[in-house]
């Protein structure tokens, strides 16, 4: 028996084994099985695992999509999470290379998207509180935002949760190390129904002047001496 010989949803819940690549390549060889990629019902959940893969044409964004993640673990990371001041040429020219990647695609999906029910993001060390706001007015029933190791992210999205996240349930916003202990509190209180977590943030060295990080690390010092 031919794969084409199977009904449409056999063939979706085959497609739906496969990764991103496979489901393109399979596409690829005839009008019936292009179709079933082409089926919004194959494109309800995505996860990325490098910002380049954003950039393929192998999934479809649509009104269909309920579930993103982006998780980018790498070595990597080390190198866009770092202040801008520490950076050296090598590190800026890396960053700079895919510095819109993640948030262009965010506002793609902010146009495209508007039944997001959760998103993920881990390691985007570019996208910004302006970026999460925009998800938040454009997906109004998104109920899950994990964000983890972002460090652009600010007490201005902690905010624009206050304001625009109605129907959120779940915040995660760990190792994020510019979001505030005041920040928090305040989303604690507009927010009480929301599940927050924020593991380690408020507790980290946020970004700053050189000058004042060798103030806060000369402190620190002392506090260990005493």
């Amino acid at each position: 028996m031919h794969i084409t010989q199977l009904n449409r949803e056999c063939l979706l819940h085959l497609f739906s084994f496969l990764d991103k690549n496979s489901r393109k390549n399979l596409a690829k060889t005839c009008h019936k099985l292009l179709e079933v990629f082409q089926d919004p019902l194959l494109w309800s959940l995505l996860n990325f695992h490098s910002p380049v893969e954003l950039k393929k044409d192998n999934f479809l964004l649509g009104p269909a999509l309920k579930y993103l993640s982006i998780c980018w673990y790498s070595e990597r990371v080390k190198v866009c999470n770092i202040e801008d001041w520490m950076k050296n040429s090598f590190q800026k020219d890396f960053c700079n290379r895919h510095e819109n990647t993640v948030s262009d695609f965010l506002l793609d999906v902010c146009n495209r998207c508007p039944n997001l029910l959760s998103l993920t993001l881990s390691g985007c060390g570019h996208v910004t509180d302006d970026c999460i706001l925009q998800v938040l007015k454009n997906c109004p029933n998104l109920r899950s935002l994990k964000l983890e190791n972002c460090v652009r992210i600010t007490d201005h999205t902690l905010e624009a949760v206050t304001l625009h996240g109605a129907s959120l349930r779940t915040l995660h916003v760990d190792f994020c190390r510019n979001i505030t202990q005041a920040g928090l509190e305040r989303v604690r209180e507009k927010c009480p129904s929301v599940m927050l977590r924020a593991e380690r943030s408020a507790n980290m060295i946020p970004d700053s002047k050189p000058e004042k990080k060798l103030m806060l690390e000369k402190a620190s010092r002392k506090l260990v001496q005493l």
